[in-house]
This record gives structure tokens, sequence and C-alpha cells, in this order.
């Protein structure tokens, strides 16, 4: 047997490990030198680092200076950039605008994924959120869910559309919700007045994510613990964080690791200065300053999304003390799995190959796309 590329003697617990990768998959695994019999027509050496899934990435708005919302180029350069960085694949998220926008970038988005699976899906962030919570989100345009929209998104979507964030607490939420559901689409809450209780009622009506937790919606009180609460102590529920620092404390995002264990996903909510300078950008129609990596409005001084990529998060998180193989299961499996895509975010044999080599800190080496390297 002749495999097209073997990569061995990579930390995962044990020494001389080894996986090999044929046809965009990986065939086989094992330790020690095992690996030799199978003629790889390529092999590289690990040299003491660790090989991890790809990292999927289920919310981002974009990076290396473009943003998703501007279109096929656009989308093509942040992917770019994340993808340098150990994401291989990602969920393209939109910010609110107009149904009619909102839904011709939709089907932009549908297109590219039909043509590269490296390209999951949309995220549509907005227009259902509500206005004392809109963080980076034009206000004008936020309204509650009604059906013809979420029809008309859905049909723009063809299929790809895979998560819609929604304040459950608007008129129409609960049918919204639902609507999206029995499409095939995740919904997450988020950019919400909701409490407890009305968090509760989106998870029972079929709501599995917390968009962004902990950012633009209640906060935890000991008298009214809000959505947060509500989503930890849910099963059900996969809780988004941002592990930058800014959004939420880190030690914060260690706690969330303890109390609900297999359910974080961590995300970027990357804008366009991720992988690029600081300055002035645009997010949603919306000036945004960027200085020392931190992006605001310039209107108000809001946070605008992040500068973050997942190489990052990946050692933010695992320099609280969260454990490594934990952390990086956060990056891949799990988002894969809030999303419906069961089938990614391993390396078992017979998974997709999509693969990342980071050396002993953690900082990315190779990169691999269905066994093809980036």
């Amino acid at each position: 047997m002749s495999v097209d590329l073997v990569v061995h003697s990579v930390w995962s617990g044990d020494d001389d490990v080894w996986v090999a990768i044929d046809g965009g998959v990986v065939v086989d695994r094992g330790t020690r030198d095992g690996w030799r019999a199978l003629a790889p027509r390529d092999a590289v050496d690990g040299e003491g680092g660790c090989l991890a899934p790809g990292f999927i990435d289920i919310h981002g708005h974009g990076g290396g200076g473009a943003t998703y919302d501007d279109g096929a180029d656009a989308i093509a350069t942040a992917r770019a950039m994340h993808r340098a960085h150990g994401t291989t694949r990602a969920v393209v998220s939109l910010v609110t605008a107009s149904i009619d926008d909102l839904a011709q970038r939709a089907a932009i988005v549908a297109e590219l994924a039909e043509a590269d699976p490296t390209i999951l899906g949309s995220h549509l962030e907005g227009p259902f959120l509500d206005p004392g919570h809109k963080g980076a989100h034009t206000a004008s345009l936020l309204r509650a869910p009604d059906a013809a929209s979420v029809d008309r998104l859905l049909e723009a979507g063809r299929g790809t559309i895979r998560q819609a964030t929604i304040a459950p607490e608007l008129d129409g939420a609960d049918d919204a919700i639902r609507r999206f559901v029995d499409a095939g689409v995740a919904v997450a809450i988020g950019h919400t007045d909701a409490d407890a209780d009305a968090a509760t009622r989106a998870f029972d009506a079929g709501a599995t994510i917390v968009t962004h937790a902990f950012n633009a919606m209640r906060g935890i009180h000991h008298r009214a613990p809000g959505p947060v609460v509500a989503a930890l102590r849910d099963d059900r529920v996969t809780l988004e964080l941002i592990p930058d620092g800014v959004h939420v404390d880190l030690s914060l995002v260690a706690v969330a690791f303890d109390a609900a264990p297999g359910r974080i996903a961590l995300v970027t909510d990357a804008m366009a200065a991720a992988g690029a300078s600081d300055g002035r950008y645009e997010l949603g129609g919306l000036d945004v300053e960027v200085a020392d990596g931190v992006a605001r409005l310039s209107d108000g001084g809001a946070i605008a999304g992040s500068t973050l990529t997942q190489d990052e998060a990946l050692r933010n998180v695992v320099a609280t003390g969260v454990e490594l193989d934990v952390a990086l299961t956060a990056l891949s499996a799990t988002p894969a799995r809030a999303i419906g895509r069961r089938d990614l975010g391993r390396l078992g044999i017979g998974s997709v190959a999509d693969a990342v080599l980071l050396d002993e800190e953690l900082r990315v080496q190779r990169v691999w796309v269905a066994g093809e390297p980036v």
C-alpha cells in the first residue's frame, strides 16, 4: 500500500505518533515507525509538534483587510489569511443589512459554497436583533422577524445558510426560530435583552447556539442570571466565545469551559483588520477605528468585532490552564457539530484530512486542506 502523505513524530500524548493521508482523507494512524510500510510519497516530520484537526470558525466577518459582506473577492482574500492561521473551513458571517442586500449576499455565499467546500455557508447575524444590544449593527436596519423575510433569505441561501442569530424576545421570534430550524439552519440567540426564561423558551423552540456569549446580551447577576446561565445549564446549547481578552476576560473563558464541557466553540468574530494593520475600517456601513488590535465603532466606541485568528485563540485559552486537547476540540469538532457538520473537525480514520501542524509554542507550521498543503 502506498499513501500520499504521512505526518509523523507528532505529539498527541504519546511518542512517535503518525497519521497517514491518501485521497484527501485519513486512512491510517499509529505509533512508532509503522508508517514506513505505507511507502508514503511525502513524509513530514512534526519535530515534536502537535498535529490537530483543521480549525473551523463559525463566526467571522473578514480579515486581511477584506470584509465578507463585500463579495466573492473579499471573501477569498479574508479566507486565505485565516487559512494560513489554521482555519481550514469557515462559515461566512454577514452583518445586518436590508433584506434585499442580505439575500443578495447570502446568494453569493451559496454560489461560493457550492464551488468550494471549505466555505461552509453563511451566518446571518442580523437583522433580527435587539436595538438596545445592537453592538456594531446599524440600528435603523434592525427589525422583528416575519415569515416573508425569513423565507426570502432561506430561498436566497439555497440550503447553505448554516446559522441565524435572533433576539428571542422580538415579536415573531418563536415562529422564525422554528422556520429556520425546519430548514436545517442552526439558530443562535444573541444581540438580545432576553432574560434566562426567554432564553430557555428559545432553546425549547429549537435554538441551539449562543452568539458570542456574554457580549451584546444581559450579564450574569445573582438574582437575574440572564441567557448565559440558561445556556450553561442546557446540554442542548453550544456557546460561542471570543477569546481575545477584550470581549471576555480570559479567566472567565476558562470558567465557561469548566461549566459547559464539550459545548464551547471558540470563534474569532474577526473583522477586516485581522491579519492587517490598525487604522480606519468599515463594518456593516459603520465606521470602525482599530488601535492596538482592538476594533471599536468610531461613534460610541462599542466593540466592533475582533482582530483575532484561531491559532491566537488557541494560545490564549491554553495559557489560562485549559487542556490542549479540550481547547482544540473547541476549535474543531464542537463548532462543526453546532452547525450540523459532525463529519468535520476530526482526524480519525475516514475523516477529511484537514489538519494543522503546530510547534511546541502552538504556532502554525503547516496546514493541509483535504490532504493538500496550503
